[in-house]
């Protein structure tokens, strides 16, 4: 894919609503492939699962690269974009660990799809940007949960997303899922006062 086809992708004209159902639609079914099969995935099954055609897969994702690339950009700006609605709807402690567990689902997404990905995402500064993104979203549930002492002062956002991140190498596969929530739990226990 060349940086112009990248660019295609992020600057497409706003969809009608029922074009825009079909393509979050795309892309939530293309998520929950590349995280189970990897980015060997068929895109005729995610179509049928989708409710699409393939062609109007095509129209959307030319190739698929860019239907991977869509989809962990969603996946990025949903994680993110979460964080408020959470402390919003749960107390800050359990705000954060659904947050926690949010994020393990979106990195086996992300290894499932990391060889295309490593093709797709050549920017070391766009990778950057996703981290700052990821962290200012931990620093807003951290935040909310200092300000009810529920967490230590001075927890740095980026700690607990390199955290998180080993956590999700090592435990991020769903036959791991319960070594995940209790090496979540451990995070928990240094991050949370009593």
């Amino acid at each position: 894919m060349t940086g112009h086809e990248g660019d295609a992708v992020r600057s497409r004209r706003p969809l009608r609503a029922d074009a825009q159902r079909n393509e979050d639609r795309l892309l939530e079914v293309a998520a929950a492939a590349f995280a189970r099969e990897g980015a060997g995935a068929s895109v005729k099954d995610i179509a049928r699962v989708a409710g699409v055609g393939v062609g109007t897969l095509y129209r959307r994702f030319p190739s698929k690269e860019l239907l991977i690339e869509a989809v962990y950009r969603q996946e990025v700006q949903r994680l993110c974009e979460v964080a408020p609605h959470l402390t919003a709807m749960q107390p800050p402690v359990d705000a954060l660990r659904s947050w926690m567990e949010r994020f393990i689902d979106f990195m086996a997404a992300k290894q499932g799809m990391a060889d295309a990905l490593a093709v797709v995402l050549t920017d070391e500064s766009e990778r950057l940007q996703t981290r700052a993104l990821l962290a200012d979203a931990i620093a807003h549930l951290l935040a909310a949960a200092q300000t009810e002492s529920k967490a230590r002062p001075g927890v740095d956002a980026r700690d607990v997303l390199m955290a998180l991140g080993g956590i999700s190498l090592m435990a991020g596969s769903e036959e791991q899922r319960d070594l995940a929530g209790r090496l979540i739990d451990l995070l928990l226990y240094g991050i949370v006062t009593n």
